[in-house]
């Protein structure tokens, strides 16, 4: 299976997660269930843009520097105030900043635009009638659709709720990711790594790719290699919405993953994919679990950049879209070749990368060193270079696309002004 078919296949059996109800503070990320419309006017009256003097236009018709217009000082607004009357004709009000716009205004004068101040005002130019004036309703009318169902709440999405006094949205829910590790050799961080044992990496990289995504990982632990140790934390997971495995997915004598899955009513959508790294993905489906819905299981390849790369690639575009959102894979770019590469046709390879901005281009150079179990790669990779499966060579110079693996790449050192 290609990975283009697997990745089909994936998303096909990917539901979208039902809605809860957060509060609006902690929504950031999270994706509208519904539209939210407005309950009120913004700016719920005529305000002002600037500090200065709220004025009647057309008392300021005949001013000019020659022959300046002189208006009464009349009273003064604050933001958050009311005015104490409406303006007179011959009047002035001294204004702040989103203090309301008194009746019989319709204009505002900037303070520095003004010759003189004191009980009377002078002005020397006439103003446009609705000069510096916020209008009720500009922002936002009574009934109007503001965020639409669909929309990722962001910083101003936030400010926006907050500003319609809304306290709570309804969003769709995180997904609920069980991840373990099996292998007799494998141990926790601060375990004893002689005669042959590895920490399990594999489960801690997941977990921090699970709440990159916007998931909520639940660590089950290290599963003996047992039939009967692997099917005790299968279970366990059956309570998530996606349970992720790494290890044991391959044909030695000791895996144990598939016929357990199977035992455990899975129905297995595909196994292994025309990749590399990650051949050995395993993908299927249980039984309906404890949340209601039938919960997706994939088994990741044990090396530690192969586990990585296929929940890139397979992974986190699941829970995108359980999470309601719609962009689900990473940026992409086109960028120069730096080094020819080569390979044997017939898979797809994922290179690891790093990029350099040469003028107007992007130049990609591979690792020397493309084992996948090389961690530390991973951790110098800023993109994966996509090398087709029908080539066996991307020349130097020639062109090609990259997954941007560090978004940080795209932003700069220098300000934009």
């Amino acid at each position: 299976m290609t990975p283009a078919e697997a990745l089909a296949s994936v998303l096909s059996h990917t539901p979208v997660l039902a809605s809860e109800r957060v509060e609006c503070a902690a929504a950031l990320g999270r994706v509208l269930v519904e539209p939210v419309a407005s309950g009120r006017d913004l700016p719920p009256s005529d305000n002002s843009a600037m500090d200065g003097f709220a004025v009647r236009a057309a008392d300021l018709e005949q001013a000019s520097p020659d022959s300046p217009v002189e208006l009464k000082l009349a009273f003064e607004i604050h933001a958050g105030g009311i005015p104490e009357r409406p303006l007179e004709a011959g009047e002035c009000a001294r204004i702040l900043t989103g203090a309301p716009l008194p009746e019989g205004a319709d204009s505002v004068v900037r303070q520095e635009d003004i010759e003189a101040e004191g009980p009377r005002v002078r002005f020397q130019q006439p103003v446009p009638n609705g000069e510096h004036v916020r209008r009720r309703g500009e922002d936002t009318r009574v009934g109007e659709t503001i965020l639409e169902a669909g929309t990722r709440i962001g910083a101003a999405e936030t400010g926006m709720l907050a500003a319609l006094g809304r306290s709570y949205v309804a969003v769709h829910r995180q997904p609920r990711v069980a991840i373990l590790s099996g292998g007799d050799e494998l141990v926790e961080p601060d375990g004893d790594v002689s005669g042959g044992r590895i920490v399990s990496s594999n489960s801690y990289s997941m977990a921090a790719q699970c709440r990159l995504a916007g998931a909520i990982p639940q660590y089950l632990g290290i599963a003996r290699d047992s039939p009967e140790a692997l099917e005790e934390l299968l279970r366990a997971g059956l309570a998530s919405d996606v349970l992720v495995s790494s290890a044991g997915v391959s044909v030695g004598d000791r895996d144990f993953v598939r016929p357990v899955l199977e035992k455990l009513g899975c129905r297995l959508e595909f196994w292994g994919v025309q990749m590399k790294p990650g051949y050995p993905l395993t993908f299927g489906l249980f039984p309906e679990g404890t949340s209601g819905l039938n919960p997706l299981t994939f088994g990741l390849p044990g090396n530690p950049v192969s586990a990585m790369v296929t929940f890139e690639q397979f992974v986190r575009p699941a829970l995108l879209h359980m999470a309601g959102h719609t962009a689900l894979h990473r940026p992409t770019l086109d960028v120069t070749v730096g080094e020819t590469l080569r390979k044997k046709a017939g898979r797809l390879h994922f290179v690891r990368v790093t990029l350099e901005r040469r003028g107007k281009e992007v130049v990609a150079r591979s690792f020397g060193n493309q084992s996948s179990g090389v961690l530390r790669s991973m951790c110098d990779a800023q993109a994966l270079l996509i090398f087709p499966a029908e080539a066996s060579e991307l020349p130097r110079g020639g062109r090609a696309r990259v997954q941007l693996l560090d978004e940080t790449f795209l932003a700069s050192r220098q300000p934009a002004f």
